[in-house]
C-alpha cells in the first residue's frame, strides 16, 4: 500500500516480508522473482549496489560476450529477442536483464548491503539486517552467486611493483595498455580474453599458465562445441564424448602442449561436471599464441619492483599486472550459523540438488553450470515456495506486500 513507504522513512527499521527475502539482483535472483510472480508470490529483492546484474554493468571488460549460444543462456519464461545475435554482447545480455525484469515489474530494494542473516528457530523466521533496516520472513533464498567478489592472490612483493596491478573485475579495454608489456595472471576464459584484447590494442601480453586447462574451439564446423557435447551426452558415455571432443579440438587447434597451455589428464566435460572449472572456449586467443603475440610464462614466484621472477628462473619487466584469477562466494561473511555452505560459500549438497536447504532457505546461482544452472533451481525453488505459501491461510495484512513495523 502507498503509506508503506511513508511509515518506513517515520519508524524505521523493521519488515515483514509476506513472501521470500531473495539477496542478490543478478540474474539469479531476478529469475527467481519472475518464476514467482508467475505463482502469484510476492518477495523483496536485496541489493548493494544501484542496478540489476551489477557484475555484468560494473565488473566486466568491454569486449565480453556470451561464451554460449544464447538458448542456453536465457532466463526462465522469456527468452532473448529473435534480432539478437547467436553470442549477444556484454550490452545486449544488459538489455535483456533489464526488460526482463521491467517486463515481470521486478523492483529490487536497491543500496540494500545485507550485514547479517540467520534463521531465529523460536518464531520459524529469518532476519535479514542491511545497514539501515531489518527484514523478516518465513523464506530465504541467496542468490548471490558462485562470482560475488573478485579472488585476489597474495603474491610475494605485489606491494613492490612500480606500476597497476589490476584485477580483471576492473579491467574494461586493452586501448589502456597501448604499447606497454603486460602480465596476465591466469589463464581461464578471462585471462585468454583478456590476452587477446590486449594484443588486438597493441598491448604485448604475457600469459601466466600455472595450472592445466581445456582450450576447445568455441564452434565445430559451424555448430557450438557446447551444443554438440550436450547433445552427444544424451546418448554416449561422458568419457566417450570428451574423446570425441579433444579428438576433434586437435584437428582444429592443434596441440596446444606444444604453446605451454598443458591440458588436464580428465576430459573437458567430465571435469566441468565434476568441479565446474570451465574449458576456454577459442575465440582466437589460440592463433595468437601460435604466431607469439601472447607470450605464455610459466608461474610467478613474486613480483619485483620493475617485473616478476618466475618459477623456472627467468625475470621479466612489466608495466602492468592484470589479475585474471577469478571469483568467489561471499555467503560465508553475511550467512550465519548455517551448515549448509562450505566454507567456501558454496553448498555442500551439489547439484541437481543443491538449491533446497532447511527452514526455507534456498539457493540459486551455485550449480557451476552457468545460467542454464540458474534456470533450473529458479523454476524448482519458485514451485516449492508457492506451494508452501498458498496454504498460508490469511493472506490480508498489507495491501503491499511488505508490512513495516514498528520497532519500538
Amino acid at each position: 500500500m502507498g503509506s508503506c513507504k511513508e511509515q518506513e522513512k517515520e519508524e524505521g527499521k523493521c519488515v515483514w516480508v509476506h513472501g521470500p527475502i531473495i539477496v542478490g539482483a543478478g540474474p539469479s535472483g531476478i529469475a527467481v522473482a519472475a518464476c514467482l510472480s508467475e505463482h502469484g508470490v510476492p518477495c523483496v529483492i536485496l541489493e548493494r549496489s544501484d542496478c540489476i546484474a551489477s557484475l555484468w554493468q560494473n565488473r566486466t571488460y568491454d569486449r565480453l560476450k556470451l561464451h554460449l549460444p544464447k538458448e542456453f543462456c536465457e532466463l526462465p519464461l522469456m527468452g532473448f529477442p529473435h534480432t539478437f545475435p547467436k553470442y549477444p554482447t556484454k550490452y545486449q545480455f544488459i538489455s535483456y536483464m533489464e526488460s526482463y525484469a521491467s517486463h515481470f515489474s521486478i523492483h529490487p530494494r536497491f543500496n540494500q548491503t545485507v550485514m547479517s542473516a540467520g534463521f531465529d528457530p523460536s518464531s520459524e523466521i529469518w532476519v535479514v539486517r542491511t545497514q539501515d533496516c531489518e527484514y523478516i520472513s518465513p523464506w530465504l533464498v541467496v542468490a548471490t552467486g558462485e562470482n560475488a567478489e573478485p579472488v585476489i592472490p597474495k603474491i610475494p612483493g605485489m606491494d613492490l611493483f612500480h606500476g597497476p596491478i589490476v584485477h580483471t573485475s576492473v579491467y574494461k579495454t586493452g586501448s589502456d595498455y597501448k604499447n606497454q608489456k603486460v602480465l596476465v595472471i591466469g589463464c581461464g576464459n578471462s585471462g585468454m580474453e583478456v590476452s587477446l584484447d590486449l594484443c588486438r590494442h597493441n598491448a604485448i601480453p604475457h600469459m601466466v599458465a600455472r595450472n592445466t586447462v581445456h582450450v576447445l574451439p568455441r564452434e565445430m564446423f559451424g555448430f557450438s562445441t557446447f551444443g554438440v557435447a550436450m547433445a552427444l551426452y544424451k546418448w554416449l558415455p561422458i568419457k566417450l564424448v570428451d574423446k570425441f571432443l579433444l579428438l576433434l579440438t586437435s584437428f582444429i587447434l592443434g596441440n596446444t602442449n606444444h604453446y605451454g597451455i598443458k591440458r588436464p589428464k580428465t576430459g573437458p566435460i567430465e571435469l566441468k561436471l565434476a568441479t565446474g572449472k570451465t574449458p576456454v572456449l577459442d575465440v582466437g586467443q589460440v592463433a595468437q599464441i601460435k604466431s607469439g603475440n601472447i607470450k605464455v610464462v610459466e608461474g610467478v614466484k613474486e613480483i619485483t619492483r620493475s617485473g616478476a621472477k618466475f618459477l623456472n628462473g627467468q625475470e621479466k619487466e612489466f608495466d602492468a599486472i592484470i589479475l585474471a584469477t577469478g571469483y568467489k562466494s561471499n555467503v560465508p561473511t553475511w550467512l550465519k550459523n548455517c551448515d549448509f555452505f562450505t566454507k567456501d560459500g558454496m553448498p555442500k549438497t551439489p547439484f541437481p540438488d543443491g538449491w533446497k536447504g532447511e527452514h526455507g532457505l534456498y539457493t540459486v546461482g551455485f550449480t557451476r553450470r552457468g545460467l542454464q544452472g540458474t534456470s533450473c533451481d529458479a523454476v524448482k525453488i519458485a514451485e516449492d515456495i508457492a506451494g508452501q505459501w498458498r496454504t498460508v491461510k490469511d493472506k490480508s495484512y498489507c495491501d503491499s506486500h511488505i508490512i513495516l513495523l514498528n520497532n519500538s
